[in-house]
């Protein structure tokens, strides 16, 4: 019984700090685009890779 002391305190502070992470990636637009990733994959570059190092 006495691991329920320290144990759900600890559940709510992960769950809290679980929400505020999650709310903080919506407020910095982590969920604006979410097809642009794949689009990109899909783009060929016709420039060699030496081209875009120089």
């Amino acid at each position: 019984m006495s691991y329920l002391v320290w144990l759900i305190p600890v559940a709510i502070l992960m769950g809290i700090t679980a929400l505020v992470a999650f709310l903080w990636s919506l407020r910095d637009g982590q969920y604006e685009d979410l097809d642009g990733a794949a689009a990109r994959i899909l783009v060929d570059e016709d420039r060699p890779i030496r081209e875009q190092n120089a």
